[in-house]
This record gives C-alpha cells, sequence and structure tokens, in this order.
C-alpha cells in the first residue's frame, strides 16, 4: 500500500474518528433518552471538531471581535448541555434539543470563518442553515472517495497482488453494506418467513436483537456521516480554500482540479463490483428459494404460529416492487458503471448479474401473486391494476436487460423508450375501468361483497358490466342503483357533435339496458 501525503492522511483521520463519534453517539442516545449522555456528546464533538480544524482558528478577521465571539458561545454551549444531566424540565428539553445544535452551529460557523457577515446580521444565520442543513448533503460521497483511495491500487501491478486483491473486495463488502440493510429490511417486511429467518440467525450464532442491531448501526452511522459532512463544508466552504497542501483548505490546488475533471469518467473497479453482486445474491437466492415455497403452497409449515397462510399470502407486494426497482438500479450500474476486466472476471459478472435478473423476475411474480390474492380479498381499483401493469412493464424491462448482459451492441435506451411507449398506449387501450368493474362484479359472484361507492367513481367504460351485474341480480344492491345513475349524469351528452364519445353515448343508449 502507498503512503498517503500528509493532507490525505488527515483527512482519513477525520473520517476515522468521525466513525467513532458515531460509535459513541449511539452508545450514548439509543435506548437512554436526553440526560447525562448530552454533555458527553458535546464534549465528543468538539473534540473531533477541534482536531478537524486546527490551523484554522485565529489569524485575519474579516470583521473585528469574529473569534472572540465565537469563544464566548463556548458559554450557553455548556451550560444548555448541562442542563439535561441537572434538571428534568420537559418543555426545556425540548427546547433545548433546537437551541443547542443551533449555538453549536453558529459556534463552528464563527470560528472557522465560515461566513462572511457578521454575527449580528441575519445574513449570517442563513449561512449557518444552509452549512448546517443543505451543504453537508453535497459531500455524502466523500467517504467512499477516501476509501477508494485508500484501499484501492492505482497501478495494474499492485491491483494483482493478494494483499490489492483482498483490499479491493474489502472496499465491495463495504459498499454491499448499506445496501445489503436497505434490501434486507424491505425483504424482511415482505416476507413473514424471511422476517423470521432474519430475526432468528442472529440470534442464534450472536445473541442479540436483530432490531436493536439496526437501529443501532443506522443510529451510529447517521451520527458519522453527518458529521464528517457537517466538518468537510466547514472546512472546504471558503473561495480561498484550493491550495495545494490540502491542510489549511481545499483537498487539491487548482491545477490538480483541472486534471481532475477530464479525468475518465468513474467506473468501479471489476473485482470490487463482483463482490458487491455476490454479496446481494446471496441474500436474493435465499429470498427466492422462500418464494417458491410459497408459490407452490409448501411455506405453511414454516410460518409463525400467529400468521394465517391467507394473510401471509396478500401482503408485502410494495416492499417486493421497491426492492425490483433497487436491483433495477443496480442492474444498470453493474451493466455501465463497472470497469471491464479479464475473462474470468467479465464472466463473474454476467452471471451474477444475469442471476440478479432472475431473482428479481421472481420477486415480482411473487408480488403479482400477492397483489392478487390481496385484490381478491379487498376488491380491484384502478391503482392495483396500475401496479399489475408496471410489474409486467418490469419484467418486459428485466428481459431486455437480460440480452443486453449477454450482447453487450443491444441498445438499452432505444428499448426501454419503446417498451416505455408501448406499456403506455396498453394501459390507455385496455380500458382499466371496464376491467374494474368486471373483476369487481366477478368478486361479487363469488363472495357476496362489492364496494359500489368506489364504483360510483368510475367513469362510462364501467357501465355495461355494472348494468349486466343489476339485470343479474333482481333484488337490489346496496347502492348499486346510485352507482349507475351517477356514471350516468356524470356522462349525460350535451352539445353538438363534436362533443361524442363512444362510451358516454353508450352510457345514455337504451340498448345497454335492454341487454
Amino acid at each position: 500500500m502507498r503512503n498517503p501525503a500528509p493532507w490525505q492522511r488527515r483527512y482519513e483521520n477525520i473520517a476515522l474518528l468521525s466513525m467513532l463519534f458515531g460509535i459513541v453517539s449511539q452508545y450514548l442516545f439509543v435506548g437512554n433518552g436526553f440526560n447525562v449522555n448530552v454533555p458527553l456528546f458535546v464534549i465528543a464533538f468538539y473534540g473531533l471538531f477541534f482536531y478537524a480544524v486546527r490551523g484554522r482558528i485565529g489569524g485575519f478577521e474579516q470583521w473585528r471581535g469574529q473569534t472572540r465571539s465565537g469563544w464566548l458561545l463556548s458559554v450557553p454551549v455548556a451550560l444548555l448541555s448541562l442542563t439535561f444531566a441537572l434538571y428534568d424540565n420537559a418543555f426545556f428539553h425540548r427546547l433545548n434539543v433546537i437551541m443547542l445544535p443551533a449555538l453549536a452551529a453558529a459556534q463552528t460557523v464563527l470560528l472557522t470563518r465560515s461566513s462572511a457577515k457578521p454575527w449580528y446580521r441575519g445574513g449570517f444565520y442563513v449561512d449557518v442553515l444552509h452549512l448546517a442543513l443543505l451543504k453537508p448533503s453535497a459531500y455524502i460521497g466523500i467517504p467512499f472517495g477516501l476509501l477508494n483511495d485508500r484501499l484501492l491500487p492505482k497501478s495494474e501491478a499492485g491491483a494483482n497482488t493478494a494483499s490489492g486483491k483482498l483490499r479491493r473486495i474489502l472496499f465491495g463488502l463495504l459498499l454491499a453494506a448499506p445496501l445489503l440493510g436497505l434490501v434486507i429490511g424491505l425483504l424482511a417486511s415482505a416476507d413473514r418467513i424471511f422476517n423470521s429467518l432474519v430475526w432468528r440467525i442472529p440470534r442464534l450464532l450472536f445473541h442479540w436483537n436483530l432490531f436493536d442491531g439496526f437501529i443501532r448501526i443506522f443510529v451510529g452511522a447517521l451520527f458519522a456521516w453527518y458529521a464528517f459532512c457537517y466538518l468537510w463544508a466547514l472546512l472546504f466552504n471558503r473561495s480561498g480554500d484550493h491550495r495545494a497542501d490540502g491542510i489549511g483548505g481545499g483537498l487539491q490546488s487548482r491545477p490538480v482540479m483541472s486534471a481532475e475533471a477530464k479525468r475518465e469518467p468513474f467506473a468501479l473497479d471489476p473485482l470490487t463490483a463482483c463482490t458487491l453482486l455476490i454479496s446481494i445474491n446471496l441474500v436474493y437466492v435465499v429470498f427466492a428459494i422462500i418464494q417458491f415455497s410459497y408459490l407452490f403452497g409448501a411455506a405453511r409449515g414454516l410460518l409463525p404460529d400467529d400468521v394465517a397462510y391467507a394473510e401471509y399470502a396478500r401482503q408485502g407486494f410494495a416492499q417486493l416492487i421497491a426492492a425490483a426497482l433497487i436491483n433495477l438500479i443496480l442492474l444498470l450500474c453493474g451493466l455501465h458503471l463497472v470497469k471491464r476486466g479479464e475473462r474470468i472476471g467479465e464472466l463473474v459478472r454476467k452471471l451474477s448479474l444475469s442471476l440478479l435478473v432472475g431473482c428479481t423476475v421472481i420477486m415480482l411474480v411473487s408480488a403479482f401473486s400477492r397483489l392478487s390474492l390481496y385484490e381478491q380479498a379487498y376488491g380491484y381499483t384502478q391503482t392495483r391494476l396500475l401496479v399489475h401493469g408496471f410489474m409486467v412493464f418490469l419484467c418486459f424491462i428485466l428481459a431486455a436487460s437480460l440480452l443486453r448482459i449477454w450482447r453487450e451492441r443491444f441498445s438499452l435506451a432505444k428499448t426501454y423508450i419503446a417498451l416505455g411507449i408501448a406499456a403506455y398506449l396498453a394501459m390507455n387501450f385496455a380500458n382499466l375501468d371496464a376491467i374494474i368493474a368486471e373483476r369487481n362484479c366477478d368478486r361479487y359472484a363469488a363472495s357476496g361483497e362489492i364496494d359500489t361507492a368506489y364504483l360510483g367513481t368510475l367513469s362510462a367504460d364501467a357501465l355495461p358490466a355494472l348494468i349486466k351485474l343489476q339485470a343479474g341480480h333482481p333484488d337490489a344492491i346496496e347502492g348499486l342503483e346510485e352507482a349507475i345513475a351517477g356514471i350516468r349524469m356524470g356522462t349525460a351528452e350535451g352539445g353538438s357533435w363534436p362533443s361524442w364519445n363512444l362510451s358516454k353515448w353508450r352510457a345514455g343508449s337504451t340498448d345497454i339496458v335492454d341487454n
């Protein structure tokens, strides 16, 4: 591993200390409320802050008393943090949760001279809000950049060594970790069996609560990430912060920045990308096995004791669709944002992407089946039919993507646009309101349940099915006559021939009633 430049080592240390700060923060706050942990948290934050900005405090002041005013804010910050340990006034605790971070933000902006305006002007507080709430989001990817520069070897010779390969694999696992957390959370909320399995494994292996572990990881990561990005915003906010040493201000000199702008577009190392894809696919394979057992009815014996099979079967379709969309984004990144490697590496990448497509299709089939069962239980609506259509569209998108994986010259953009137009036309000509009415009428014949209030909100396209239902059931169905009358009233024709519409004409025709 090459020796980093002094400024790079400094930034890496800030990142490591931010991570330590996140670990301390989750330990202090998760399950503990706001008590003596608040002054301890403030001490930890200021320790990180003063390490990060050393060399930035003091020197030339743009306006008189800037640094002195910043130091004076230490008094209210310290005293307000102590109130959480000394008193139990809920009103002031809630108020101080806002006031304490606000004062800390104002002090850090003052001490680093990140605002050109004096503290007694309104513009200063606009700068504080911008730096505290908006600017950190611009630097979310910086930790990955530091990790990439530190872990991944730049030369081909270094990349092919055992230590180089190990670092690339480690980087892939680190990239996969947050994505795995999101995906596992979605899949666990979508499927009770998978959820039960996810909760059972850590209890058996490590004897710790998975939910508590997720909460602590999330809180720690949030504190660490925000602290690092906020400090980065303070360090590189000033317009003159582009010196080459990086200590006093920016990452790079202007010549370096111009060279940086000319470099090739970002592309992930193939070994790193394959590690990420394999990690995600392992979770999806387990989930796909559970879905196969569900689709063929074998999952009944695997359900938790308090869950009925019918309830299990019709839950989770929204989460599965969300996971499928994440997979599609991951698939596109795997196609376009990964460097081309050796023949074996390329084969592994293509097989991993193909497996991702297969698992995503299984998820969509499961979601389609669950939504169908949900509709049988609760009725058919336009939104639910549109979701059905969207899932079918996603399957065609995935089929095109699978073709693109193995045929490099296949144009995905053209195919996606053509499929999008075709899908939109298909939904327009499918006559959704007629399908909704027909399906709900069939559901009434099977279960005796129908939502006439919703059917009354449909267009004239639904009238033939509703009138057929009314004719087939001489005993009045509650609300059906009013629904039909409401649709007729809303589609009553008026005016001359330019206002003619086929569905409205049929709604007003006496033939439809006779039929």
